[in-house]
């Protein structure tokens, strides 16, 4: 992004890009506690987007790790030591997605009940072509059958905390999708229907698009 500070934590329309998935979610009915992954020396920053959003749900907090997937482990950690039972739901989003819907929140709750993990997923639209050099064409990938997964990602608690701790470290560094794990794991993991709406702020065109839709 080339940024001097975390992109999740950039103001857009006089609030923090995080505050806008953190509203949705403490709004959602089926959501009972609120984990936020934060650093130390952005511990207060978030603490005062918190009192903006004033709410009326739990929040409990945990460190960052080394990667993405562990710094979802240390969460589910701090989950457990909250009494989370093991078929209670952990729904894990990015707060570089800001857009999620409470919809998509629901549906993915709703798909939990009857799976290990969900994915929301949306069809790849391009041709994708296969290329380990990055400059010759080796082969041609069926689109039709390409989804690009998104977040927020939901799994039963107690399953996808094991699915953790049965790999070795060297294993959980190469991860790099929650649902990757899961599927590697052999849980029961499925599809539903996410949203254009629902993208990733990773690039600077991103986060203008997103600027954008929040001044219209």
């Amino acid at each position: 992004m080339g940024l001097d500070i975390p992109k999740q934590y950039v103001v857009v329309n006089g609030e923090p890009i995080i505050n806008y998935c953190l509203r949705v979610f403490f709004a959602n009915e089926l959501t009972d506690v609120v984990v936020i992954g934060v650093a130390d020396e952005w511990k207060g920053f978030v603490d005062n987007c918190l009192s903006e959003i004033q709410p009326k749900k739990p929040v409990l907090f945990s460190k960052p790790g080394e990667t993405r997937q562990y710094s979802i482990y240390n969460a589910l950690e701090v989950v457990e030591k909250d009494g989370a039972g093991a078929d209670d739901i952990v729904m894990i989003h990015d707060a570089a997605r800001p857009l999620v819907s409470p919809k998509l929140i629901n549906r993915c709750y709703d798909e939990c009940n009857v799976a290990d993990g969900v994915l929301p997923v949306i069809a790849v639209k391009d041709t994708i072509y296969f290329s380990q050099d990055g400059k010759t064409i080796e082969s041609l990938l069926d689109r039709s059958k390409l989804w690009a997964g998104q977040a927020p990602e939901a799994f039963k608690f107690k399953k996808y905390l094991q699915a953790h701790r049965c790999m070795s470290r060297e294993e959980l560094l190469k991860i790099n999708g929650s649902t990757e794990l899961a599927y590697k794991v052999g849980m029961n993991c499925h599809l539903v229907e996410g949203e254009a709406m629902n993208f990733k702020i990773t690039t600077p065109e991103d986060l203008c698009a997103f600027e954008e839709i929040m001044r219209k």
